[in-house]
């Protein structure tokens, strides 16, 4: 009768894992709609896994941080009450290592995107997540691959010429320690980035998009203000950038279409300010005032143009400083300098205003989110394509998404943020 106790006691999976943990992923699968994500590929041949379980385990991985699938392995095993809700069938083996590979290696990330963006649509029908204050900013991806190593001594280990062989689809990037202009704290590193729209009030994501490293910020910010849009309206925002995004495009597309307004610094792009008198007129080299000279409507800008004060001039000792205009050989003589006239919406923005201050302060925000995305071990990749890693990335957001919702369901708003406090409090 002992040995029959015993074996009962064996057989009680709730026994070997922690109750709390148990129910918080059990409500965290109840409140993540897969609807849009078919459990079977194909009607015909072998039934195999389930790929709805495959993806709840794969969340389970992002929730606990593993960073490979190995420890996932060793978890679900361990613990086959979640193993059960993720949707496995515990009587049976559980798949293998490349089983998982291959899931997240040919995942169609357009799937993904739909179930992020389900979701993101739930949790702004319930108040949670708003558009009126979007950030958006990018987080480096190291590739794996040994050139990334610091203690690799490769003389060209980061040259365009020479890419990594065991990952063909990453590309040399740069990453900087501050948003300064004339920051010289810089690593480069081969990998992809990921894109991020983030709510700067509920700290939620609205977008994301996962590229190579060497694609340039700003020349995704539309397309992904445009993805937003289709997901939830954001008519009449705030976006929130750092100087990456100084862009004029950017700037006119938030004022004119989506009639919002901009909180991005000015990048100064080593534009020189030329001295100038407190009247405005710009001081020459020799020290003297320059006269107004029309203005100049090039290159899709407005340019005050000045003239050298002895522009007319036929002595050929008037400038001070014997100028090397001055003697061009032409009727009008003497240097020229033009002073850029604010003429368009991102020039007009007054950035030392205490306003303008207060809504850049929530930037923040996105920092924080982007501290947690981390953690989720998407710092560093161990997949080798570029499919993967989105796919991952996607799954990452998702997992952070459905913490938020389940936290939302079971009435701890505090907990949205936090993945750590929502497992403990489950």
């Amino acid at each position: 009768m002992t040995v029959i106790y015993r074996q009962l006691l064996i057989n009680d999976i709730t026994l070997f894992t922690s109750q709390p943990k148990a129910k918080f992923y059990d409500t965290l699968f109840m409140n993540l709609d897969l609807g849009s994500f078919p459990d079977r590929r194909h009607k015909h041949g072998r039934m195999g896994y389930s790929r709805q379980a495959l993806l709840r385990s794969v969340v389970v991985m992002k929730c606990e941080c593993f960073e490979y699938i190995s420890d996932l392995w060793d978890y679900l095993n361990n613990n086959l009450i979640i193993a059960h809700y993720c949707g496995f069938d515990i009587t049976r083996k559980l798949p293998g290592y490349h089983v998982f590979e291959r899931f997240i290696k040919n995942l169609n990330n357009d799937e993904l995107k739909k179930i992020m963006a389900s979701q993101v649509k739930r949790l702004y029908e319930l108040g949670i997540v708003d558009a009126s204050f979007i950030a958006i900013d990018s987080t480096p991806i190291s590739a794996n691959t040994s050139q990334n190593n610091p203690k690799s001594f490769g003389k060209d280990k980061f040259k365009k010429d020479t890419p990594p062989k065991n990952d063909k689809d990453c590309r040399l990037g740069v990453h900087t320690a501050s948003n300064q202009h004339n920051e010289k704290n810089y690593e480069f590193y081969w990998g992809y980035k990921n894109h991020i729209i983030v709510d700067c009030i509920s700290g939620l994501p609205l977008y994301e998009l996962t590229t190579t490293a060497d694609v340039n910020d700003s020349s995704v910010a539309l397309d992904m203000l445009h993805e937003t849009n289709s997901v939830i309206p954001i008519d009449e925002c705030t976006l929130i950038a750092d100087k990456a995004y100084d862009v004029k495009a950017i700037y006119n597309t938030v004022k004119f279409v989506y009639d919002g307004e901009c909180a991005i610094p000015l990048n100064p792009r080593n534009s020189k300010n030329p001295p100038s008198l407190a009247c405005g007129n710009v001081i020459c080299d020799a020290g003297l005032a320059m006269h107004k000279d029309g203005k100049d409507h090039s290159g899709g800008r407005l340019r005050q143009k000045y003239c050298c004060p002895f522009k007319y001039s036929s002595d050929d000792c008037a400038c001070p400083c014997a100028h090397k205009n001055y003697f061009n050989g032409k009727k009008h003589r003497g240097c020229t300098k033009y002073v850029t006239l604010p003429d368009d919406y991102r020039l007009s923005i007054d950035r030392t205003c205490v306003s303008f201050k207060k809504i850049y302060a929530l930037r923040t925000e996105i920092e924080r989110y982007n501290a947690r995305f981390k953690q989720t071990r998407q710092e560093r990749m161990w997949v080798r394509s570029l499919n993967a890693v989105r796919n991952l990335s996607s799954i990452a957001h998702i997992a952070l998404l459905a913490v938020a919702f389940a936290a939302v369901i079971t009435q701890n708003p505090d907990f949205i943020r936090s993945r750590k406090s929502a497992l403990r409090s489950a």
